[in-house]
């Protein structure tokens, strides 16, 4: 028999929609991708009243996606919403050298031909590894910021505040690059020739 919400298995799909598909299911997946950024102190939360006008309209919104996977699992998925940074940032403060498709492809194509073999690699929380070096701020609302309460309440719960409406809202500042911030890949670029090249993974 097929699970009531079948449906939107394989889907991205939003806070409100994966609570309202997956239960505790997806609470309890978000709760994980929290953990991540609170076990790596990547996140400070601080008073709304000890942050300027400025800095509170410049905070970035933080959003949050479920999905199932194939086999049944719950996957959570968290990134800034860095899309306003580009109106204060240029284009040269925050872009990686990347490599190309052309020269990706190519290189498949010699792989290929020559039956090479091909390691993948991947580094979980990679962006969170590098520090943010710059001043970015970020606002946690509703079921985020209650989750994030859980994880550490006499940290979290005192920065607590709720809007108009009665959500609950946190600030913080960004301690480590995270996905979805213009800077993250740059930073994380960097931390990568500086550490993983060099032999010292930690």
């Amino acid at each position: 028999m097929a699970k009531p919400h079948a449906n939107v298995m394989m889907t991205q799909m939003n806070i409100k929609q994966g609570i309202k598909a997956l239960g505790e299911q997806g609470s309890d997946a978000m709760l994980k991708e929290l953990n991540q950024l609170h076990e790596r102190k990547a996140l400070l939360p601080l008073r709304k009243e000890d942050m300027s006008y400025e800095q509170r309209k410049k905070a970035l919104h933080y959003l949050m996606f479920l999905k199932e996977k194939h086999e049944g699992t719950i996957k959570a998925r968290g990134c800034a919403y860095g899309r306003s940074q580009r109106d204060y940032t240029t284009k040269s403060d925050t872009s990686s050298p990347t490599v190309s498709l052309e020269a990706m492809m190519l290189s498949c194509v010699i792989d290929a031909k020559e039956n090479g073999y091909v390691a993948i690699a991947n580094i979980p929380g990679a962006f969170q590894h590098a520090d943010m070096e710059e001043e970015v701020h970020m606002l946690l609302e509703g079921k985020i910021a209650e989750l994030i309460v859980k994880l550490d309440p006499k940290l979290y719960r005192k920065y607590i505040w709720e809007n108009e409406k009665g959500k609950p809202m946190l600030y913080i500042k960004l301690k480590k690059a995270l996905y979805g911030t213009l800077q993250a890949a740059l930073l994380f670029g960097d931390y990568y020739r500086t550490h993983y090249r060099s032999g010292d993974s930690s």
